[in-house]
């Protein structure tokens, strides 16, 4: 059955009990299009009923045109936050995602660039805030991943490409934007499943996340007299771009079939986890990881 044609079905139907099997494809450059996407990821969930919990505040979210971070853009929108957005060139999709926050009746701003690059990422903080005055919630969430079946395929210049991006960039944006979060905001990083429980060809990958998590807890620490909270979210096997263009074309049609659901989340099934942690009910949670990865078991 191919997934989600399937409109005798209700949303939840569709989502959760259906064991789907994703059709074999591969995109050949990263961090992939949502727009070329078979099926596409489900951003949003359409019985949703906001309560307004970011009425009023700003978000930042790095890899915000697709796949995890336009589901937390849509979301947070529907709360009432407004919207910046920084991508590396898949204009398409970020458009996309512009529109659909703008339809919910807030702002949104679209920076594209590449957050390898220092520059980039402080001069994106300082437009942002020039257009909203603060930054209440950052979420650090692009990456790339160049899957390896051994250590000595991964060269330097591989292994540079993948920290700058999944690990320099977010001390980038969270120092550019600390002076300008205020008491009561937080920092939110994507980590992954991996950091704790490995991955045998995805190593850099696997160190940059695990680098990730550590850095989390660290810097929540050290802002936590500051009133700055700062969490992490550990996505398992996810529908993403990312996903669609760094799998064997053979492999995607299992992803996320070894999980105890038995298949892989959808992006909205994740977004909620981010919408917690920047929201007031989870004050007296920082240094922490919510992980959301389909029942696999891991510890940390």
């Amino acid at each position: 059955m191919t997934y989600p044609k399937m409109p005798e079905a209700g949303f939840r139907e569709k989502v959760v009990t259906e064991k789907l099997t994703l059709p074999p494809q591969r995109q050949d450059e990263q961090p992939g299009r949502e727009s070329l996407m078979n099926p596409a990821p489900i951003a949003e969930n359409p019985d949703y009923r906001p309560s307004g919990k970011m009425r009023g505040k700003a978000a930042l979210i790095t890899g915000g045109d697709s796949g995890i971070g336009r589901a937390a853009a849509i979301l947070f929108a529907k709360e009432g936050a407004d919207i910046a957005i920084a991508y590396l060139n898949e204009k398409e999709d970020a458009e996309k995602t512009k529109r659909r926050v703008e339809e919910i009746g807030q702002k949104c701003l679209l920076f594209e660039g590449d957050i390898k690059d220092e520059a980039f990422c402080n001069a994106t903080v300082a437009d942002a805030v020039s257009a909203f005055g603060k930054i209440d919630v950052l979420i650090n969430n692009a990456a790339v991943q160049y899957p390896k079946t051994s250590i000595m395929e991964i060269d330097a210049g591989q292994l540079d490409l993948t920290f700058r991006t999944n690990l320099y960039s977010c001390f980038y944006f969270a120092r550019a934007a600390l002076s300008h979060i205020p008491e009561g905001g937080s920092i939110i990083n994507t980590t992954s499943v991996v950091a704790y429980a490995g991955h045998k060809t995805l190593i850099d990958y696997a160190a940059s996340k695990g680098a990730l998590a550590t850095f989390t807890r660290s810097l929540a620490l050290n802002l936590a007299d500051k009133g700055i909270r700062v969490n992490a979210v550990a996505p398992g096997p996810i529908w993403t771009p990312l996903v669609a263009a760094t799998s064997e074309p053979e492999n995607v049609t299992t992803f996320g079939a070894d999980t105890p659901l038995g298949r892989p989340g959808q992006p909205f099934e994740v977004a909620g986890a981010y919408l917690f942690l920047a929201s007031d009910e989870a004050g007296y949670i920082t240094g922490a990881t919510i992980h959301v990865n389909g029942g696999k078991f891991v510890s940390g």
